[in-house]
């Protein structure tokens, strides 16, 4: 039996994942791991093949599994899409490190580098990136295709929607039971803010405390 799985994304991202899943999975004889990436301009990265999604489909294996490796939530999602239409799983890379403790659920496809940890009562939903160094504390709800950026410090009781981009170092105050802070989808929290109320959907907020930017 052969199983086939790829890290989708040949940039920072991806290389920054990737030796997380050639930990993981070494003990796997079966598994042959590759990037995977839109018309790849190398046939080998970091000593892994490139290949193109056609070619991953296409390439024999009884079982096939793509992990997405973009920054970007909404390009990550439309390349989930695809992978999916193009009859892919998906698979969660976790390095060995990070740290979960009671009552928390995570989608499919998540991306935990090292040094990450969730606490306790936490929902989070598909295709969720957190880098080094992130944390979510208690009762936190986190929607799909959400990046966290390294270092980012999400408090307790705070509410993130869809495709939301949480910048390198922002910290996020905490909520209150049955009030919590919430940042709307789409919303991007640039590298170093401070968010200590709502963030509107859409908004980019910047600063201590945060507010919209003006442009």
């Amino acid at each position: 039996m052969t199983s086939l799985f790829g890290i989708y994304g040949v940039g920072g991202c991806g290389r920054g994942i990737m030796p997380i899943a050639r930990e993981q999975l070494w003990t796997r004889p079966d598994v042959r791991l590759v990037f995977v990436d839109d018309g790849p301009a190398e046939e080998r990265v970091n000593g892994q093949d490139v290949l193109s999604l056609k070619a991953f489909i296409d390439a024999p294996a009884d079982e096939r599994s793509i992990a997405v490796a973009i920054a970007s939530p909404r390009v990550r999602h439309e390349v989930a899409e695809r992978c999916r239409a193009a009859g892919a799983s998906f698979f969660e890379v976790r390095a060995a490190n990070a740290v979960q403790m009671d009552d928390v659920e995570i989608g499919e496809g998540a991306l935990i580098s090292p040094f990450v940890t969730f606490t306790s009562n936490i929902r989070v939903g598909a295709h969720f990136h957190a880098n080094l160094y992130s944390y979510v504390e208690h009762d936190c709800v986190i929607g799909n295709y959400v990046t966290f950026a390294p270092g980012v410090q999400c408090n307790g009781n705070v509410h993130i929607g869809d495709h939301a981009y949480i910048g390198s170092g922002a910290i996020i105050r905490h909520g209150q039971p049955g009030q919590p802070i919430r940042i709307g989808a789409g919303a991007v929290v640039g590298m170093g803010a401070v968010v200590t109320r709502d963030v509107a959907a859409g908004t980019t907020v910047v600063g201590n405390p945060a507010r919209p930017l003006e442009r």
